[in-house]
């Protein structure tokens, strides 16, 4: 059986990477047929998520494929300006945070716990051409127990599935447990970096770091809402240590929209600020021309309110609807053009005997289904219509196709 590090299991997979994973697992003529199937599915896989380690035709587990960063997200993490020396991964797995680490650190060492994945990693860092990362196979607090000296930066995303699989939410509960190795860490780094479950609550997260961390020590957090193409990916928490001087300080909240191919687009704010253009103008009906579905970063960091008052843009919560008479420009969401607003009137809707309509609802009583069944039609189709509650009452948003 061939050793799936070594250049001819390399050569085995490249040699079949272009045909159907299910048919070289059924193939008798391919060695190891059902290691080589996993691998060309997914490498397939990598051509998007990971375009590098797809390049490099590097070797992919599965399910540390299905828990990484993708590499646009690992490259545009914001580590606040910091490079430097030494830089410690705590969770290496696939090892695409560490990866990126490297690039601004002079040093990464990437802890893995799983000695096959600890190899593998090593492995990958070759064949990417990435010298300056050392893997340890060893676990995170066996680790940290003698850590080397001068660290400028540690990184964990820790493990969210107990052995069993189950998802885990609390951050107490994940693997390794950041909150009890915090006393540790505030005293052999300035910065901590913790990679979160999209589905984290930002004020859940402020609470934790400023309230868990040695309060003889000031630090700073600063919490990352990214999204992807309008898909949540991570919540990055950033605290930073400093001398004994007082109590600690929250720092800001950024929300961040990656957009292959684009510029990233960005929006943070202190959240002890208070919300300056807080008063609200009665809703127009008659007098706005373009819809703004803010983006997902913006509304998991509770800033898609803010971000709209700032530009001018009427909406009365994070979870609804921006309202503007001009066309906004470089948004963090997407736009849409109105026909006209009227009043929610299922019985006028279903008088149209429209077959298809394409449903959009923010902040609505009812369900995408029970809409469809009150105006009697199918999901989908040509013809948009949003559906909100705005100004205490509910409305039906005819909007232009395009």
């Amino acid at each position: 059986m061939m050793d799936i590090l070594s250049d001819e299991f390399r050569a085995v997979v490249e040699a079949n990477r272009a045909r159907d994973p299910i048919q070289i697992a059924l193939d008798g003529r391919v060695p190891n047929a059902a290691k080589v199937a996993s691998q060309v599915k997914y490498l397939q896989r990598a051509e998007h998520k990971l375009p590098s380690w797809f390049a490099a035709r590097c070797i992919i587990p599965p399910l540390a494929f299905e828990q990484s960063s993708s590499e646009a997200t690992a490259t545009r993490k914001n580590f606040s300006g910091h490079s430097g020396r030494l830089a410690i991964d705590l969770t290496c797995g696939l090892g695409v945070d560490a990866w990126a680490l490297s690039r601004n650190f002079e040093q990464v060492i990437a802890i893995e716990r799983d000695s096959t994945l600890a190899a593998i990693a090593q492995e990958n860092f070759r064949r990417l051409g990435a010298h300056n990362i050392q893997v340890i196979n060893t676990s995170a607090e066996e680790f940290l127990s003698c850590p080397p000296a001068h660290i400028d930066l540690i990184y964990a995303d820790p493990d969210r599935r107990s052995a069993e699989g189950r998802k885990l939410v609390r951050l107490e509960d994940c693997s390794p447990n950041i909150i009890a190795l915090s006393p540790i860490i505030q005293q052999i780094t300035p910065l901590l970096v913790v990679k979160l479950s999209p589905i984290f609550d930002v004020d859940e997260i402020f609470r934790i770091f400023a309230g868990k961390v040695n309060s003889e020590l000031s630090h700073s957090v600063q919490i990352e809402v990214v999204s992807l193409d309008g898909e949540c990916k991570e919540i990055i928490a950033q605290v930073a240590f400093s001398a004994p001087n007082g109590l600690p300080t929250i720092g800001s909240i950024r929300a961040v929209s990656i957009n292959v191919g684009e510029p990233d687009r960005i929006f943070f704010a202190n959240p002890d600020e208070p919300d300056h253009n807080s008063e609200l103008q009665p809703f127009d009906p008659e007098g706005f021309h373009w819809l703004i579905v803010p983006d997902v970063a913006l509304q998991k960091a509770r800033l898609a309110r803010r971000y709209f008052w700032e530009r001018g843009v009427w909406t009365d919560s994070d979870n609804s609807y921006g309202f503007s008479i001009d066309k906004p420009i470089e948004v963090i969401g997407k736009v849409f053009e109105i026909q006209r607003i009227e009043p929610f009137d299922p019985k006028c809707l279903k008088a149209k005997k429209l077959k298809n309509i394409d449903i959009m609802k923010r902040n609505f009583p009812l369900s995408t289904a029970e809409i469809a069944r009150q105006i009697g039609v199918k999901q989908g189709g040509e013809t948009k219509i949003a559906f909100t509650r705005a100004d205490g009452r509910l409305w039906q948003i005819y909007l232009v196709n395009r």
